[in-house]
């Protein structure tokens, strides 16, 4: 079996240090690179492309609200024009400099709010699936499963990989538990790779209940933010890697050659 594994990266702002960044690009596979908007900056996306290229890790967009303060977490209705206008102008920053570096970007993945809302609302995901598309139309969608999000993106035939989350439980629709609930985030990474396990066995979002949702499974992420990411990576990747597990950049699974 193939996987790819995950992190949102590049995030260091007033309220992030983003200090394990490097450490975690040794370990991961794939990075979902903050734009600007909901933290990080062109300076900060230019180093992490960089070490991205020092370790072969794929990179993508992960844009987000405008909302530094807030880290992006924060909700907010924007017309089709606003979100259009939002996310394309992040990818050009990264693309930019992706292209400045000779790294090309692979994938677009929403951050925080903005990619809760997309897993809700079918207008909305539909409209980052076209935004992406006629961007370019050969970046992958990453895409929560069981969710709006993975039905915008086979409507218009977008490239999509199915992400699952190795530090977050599932309330029973297969969306993540809101922060601010005390069981939403998992930072035992003995627990993590117990609940991942079992998701991959069973080929489906565990939910809180114990219950599995039926999803193919194309790549596990771990919140680059999170108290614990660095040893919860590093415990997951060695336990997969002594099942046989084969890990890849995302563009470079099977499902997209």
């Amino acid at each position: 079996m193939e996987l790819n594994i995950n992190c949102d990266l590049g995030e260091k702002s007033e309220i992030f240090e983003a200090k394990n960044d490097y450490e975690l690009l040794k370990i991961i596979n794939t990075a979902n690179i903050a734009c600007g908007y909901h933290a990080g900056s062109k300076e900060i996306i230019k180093e992490t492309v960089i070490n991205s290229k020092k370790f072969d890790v794929s990179i993508g967009a992960h844009p987000g609200f405008k909302d530094r303060k807030n880290f992006g977490r924060k909700r907010y209705s924007l017309t089709s024009k606003e979100l259009n206008k939002l996310i394309t102008e992040q990818l050009e920053i990264i693309l930019k400099i992706s292209e400045d570096q000779n790294y090309k970007i692979t994938h677009v993945k929403p951050h925080g709010a903005l990619n809760n809302m997309a897993c809700e609302d079918m207008n909305l995901s539909m409209q980052i699936a076209k935004t992406i598309y006629s961007f370019d139309k050969n970046l992958i969608y990453m895409v929560l499963p069981c969710t709006e999000m993975i039905k915008g993106a086979q409507k218009i035939n977008l490239k999509y990989a199915c992400e699952i989350f190795a530090d977050r439980n599932y309330n029973e629709f297969g969306l993540l538990i809101d922060r601010s609930e005390k069981n939403s985030i998992i930072n035992d990474p003995k627990l993590a790779a117990t609940n991942l396990i079992q998701m991959l066995e069973n080929k489906g979002i565990k939910t809180i209940g114990g219950n599995f949702l039926k999803t193919d499974i194309d790549t596990i992420c771990i919140h680059g933010d999170g108290i614990n990411a660095l040893n919860i990576v590093k415990f997951i990747k060695n336990k997969l890697l002594k099942q046989g597990i084969k890990f890849k950049k995302l563009n470079l699974l099977n499902k997209f050659k």
